[in-house]
């Protein structure tokens, strides 16, 4: 895989990014083991439990994928790179005005983010194909909030007032 830099909070992150097959292994794990053990954490402290996934998050997801906290997380849909590192938050692919280099049209020196979500994603087993898919629009009520919390709980899949999706 050809290595592209990119914005980043912390050095080392690219190498991670870049391998994009061992996230998704990381992906699962943690989603089956987040989808066992939230239930009983849930029960015995709820805003501990919550504050300690957003603490996580932030962290490791801050530090490997330079994480907006969007509150909505598609990393697996997008080759486990952060569609809202795009200087315009776009979700659904390109703008439209990604430079023949493969680069930014507002951050010239910036690769595009869906150029390389497209990459990594042409890397990974199960989720390949997911970056096909049509993605609602950020709800920014969720902002700042756990991306984990949101999908247990089935507030990320709520579309946000005024959106149809029918």
């Amino acid at each position: 895989m050809t290595h592209m830099p990119e914005a980043r909070r912390w050095p080392g992150s690219e190498w991670l990014k870049d391998h994009p097959r061992l996230l998704e292994r990381v992906y699962d794990v943690t989603k089956a083991l987040l989808q066992r053990t939230y239930p009983v954490m849930k029960r015995l402290s709820p805003r501990l439990t919550e504050r300690l996934l957003l603490w996580s998050e932030e962290l490791a997801k801050g530090y490997l994928f330079n994480c907006q906290m969007c509150g909505q997380c598609i990393l697996h849909s997008t080759g486990m790179t952060c569609p809202m590192n795009c200087p315009k938050n776009l979700r659904n692919g390109p703008c439209g005005g990604v430079r023949a280099d493969g680069h930014c049209e507002v951050i010239p020196e910036m690769p595009c983010v869906w150029v390389q979500a497209w990459r990594r994603s042409q890397h990974m087993a199960r989720y390949r194909d997911e970056i096909l898919l049509i993605q609602p629009p950020v709800n920014r009520a969720l902002e700042h909030t756990s991306a984990w919390v949101n999908m247990l709980e089935g507030i990320d899949t709520q579309t946000p007032s005024g959106w149809d999706n029918g």
